[in-house]
């Protein structure tokens, strides 16, 4: 047994502020969902003000959602997964607090800029330089941290879940840097480093990998700790799981030209995309696989486990999802649900359906271990969150893939002289009852985002984290 322990393990406090954060910045982020799915309801919440327009507070919602919801989901799982998988202490306690304070300054920065109008116009990629350059400060030193503490790990092993969450840092470092080279022209204002098509093509590859490692690699780290963890049953197959990770990786990234079908970008590019996405299927599918079948002999379960159930239906939404996606990277298919709703439910299924509801689940399991209770405040209330999720993605999805295959036929309806059968207007009161049914669906998924808080506040008004600290210091040492 070593007796060289630090005097708290495990850096507890770092993962306290991420989790607390991710609970606030998703009722934010959620709550300015609702409301600008409501402004396509009830055009007039506009406000007549330029910087409460869709447009302006759009790109806002997903950089909260995305990133500070998103990530800070993820910084909170990954300091708390890697430092009780490989048994040691955060590599830096004063480099893990920068990566806390910087990623907050970003997302104030968001929140000040975008309604403002300073955006790159680049989609997921909308900070301004100076923005840009702090996230990236902030990222490589989360790599440092991250990577410094594997090389100083107890275990000989280097888990699953740390091989997902480190290619998700590495990736997301190279797609932000290449993406976001730029030529400012003053303190809110730059100008991409590339032109046209090559422009369009470089911010897709950054686009859609924001999804595929941003999005799914970092969650694929989270599920690989937590579904086993709280299940209590060893993952499914190791060996899948490895296949899955190598799999993924090579093939995600070649995707990004599926969004760029029928425009300026060659047509090899786009084909390629397209290639690429549908064999991506497999190994989405089978880590899905890897995940649900981990709950072998554990199904039981789901009747009086509300964080499980939201880990498992996480894992049906990505099974879901990740059909969908390379379904719609398919040319025909994607002739009709482009600039349609349909693009907008499937983001919205794994962002709602796999992001936010595995995200849920593990700060459900990590809350009461972080802060020394049990259990959470309130078992009837994670159920009460579960439902009001679940109801809510179902309602948001199956009303934008309704709006966007009726938006899509009536675009490509034309009379027999050639001339469109509809105007644009029509298909936008066509649209008219699935926009109320999605905001309505936005509604109920944020209102359990309140449940959520008022459980995990008062689960930590009744905290002693020195308990947490104690156990964590109790658990290292019998590993030695």
């Amino acid at each position: 047994m070593s007796t060289a322990i630090s005097p708290t393990a495990y850096n507890y406090k770092v993962v306290r502020q991420f989790a607390i954060m991710t609970v606030v910045w998703g009722i934010l982020g959620m709550g300015l969902g609702v409301f600008i799915a409501s402004q396509l309801v009830w055009p007039e919440l506009n406000f007549g003000l330029p910087w409460t327009t869709f447009g302006r507070l759009r790109p806002l919602h997903t950089n909260l959602v995305i990133f500070a919801f998103g990530g800070c989901a993820l910084f909170a799982t990954s300091y708390y997964v890697v430092q009780r998988t490989c048994q040691t202490r955060l590599i830096s306690d004063s480099l893990a607090a920068f990566t806390f304070w910087g990623w907050q300054a970003v997302i104030v920065g968001a929140i000040i800029t975008l309604p403002l109008g300073y955006t790159t116009t680049k989609e997921y990629a909308e900070l301004e330089w100076p923005l840009a350059i702090l996230l990236a400060i902030v990222w490589v030193t989360y790599g440092l941290v991250f990577f410094g503490t594997i090389t100083k790990r107890k275990t000989k092993h280097i888990y699953v879940g740390n091989w997902f969450y480190g290619a998700f840092i590495v990736v997301t470092a190279m797609l932000h840097i290449v993406n976001h080279a730029s030529l400012p022209v003053s303190f809110f204002k730059s100008y991409s480093a590339y032109a046209g098509a090559t422009d369009a093509m470089i911010q897709w590859w950054y686009g859609h990998n924001a999804v595929g490692f941003f999005l799914t690699t970092g969650f694929l780290g989270m599920m690989y700790y937590f579904v086993p963890k709280q299940a209590e049953r060893p993952i499914y197959s190791y060996r899948l799981s490895i296949v899955h990770f190598w799999a993924l990786i090579t093939l995600y990234i070649w995707a990004g030209p599926h969004h760029l079908h029928y425009t300026a970008l060659p047509d090899w590019a786009q084909s390629l995309g397209m290639a690429m996405s549908i064999i991506l299927l497999a190994p989405s599918w089978g880590g899905m696989i890897n995940g649900m079948m981990t709950l072998s002999g554990a199904w039981h379960k789901l009747r009086t486990d509300p964080i499980l159930r939201f880990l498992v239906v996480s894992l049906a939404f990505y099974g879901m999802s990740t059909f969908e996606g390379p379904m719609m990277a398919i040319k025909t298919v994607n002739s009709l649900s482009h600039y349609t709703d349909w693009t907008i439910g499937h983001v919205h299924a794994g962002a709602l359906g796999w992001v936010a509801m595995i995200s849920i689940g593990a700060i459900y399991h990590m809350i009461p271990k972080l802060f020394g209770r049990a259990q959470m405040h309130s078992i009837g209330l994670i159920n009460t969150h579960f439902w009001l999720a679940t109801i809510g993605t179902v309602l948001y999805i199956a009303s934008m893939w309704v709006n966007g295959i009726t938006q899509g036929l009536m675009w490509r309806a034309i009379n027999d002289d050639g001339t469109l059968t509809y105007s644009f207007v029509e298909a936008l009161q066509a649209s008219h009852p699935g926009f109320i049914v999605r905001a309505l669906g936005g509604a109920f998924f944020a209102s359990g985002m309140l449940f959520m808080a008022y459980n995990v506040w008062r689960t930590v008004r009744a905290s002693n984290p020195a308990e947490a600290e104690a156990a964590a210091q109790i658990a290292v040492v019998g590993a030695h």
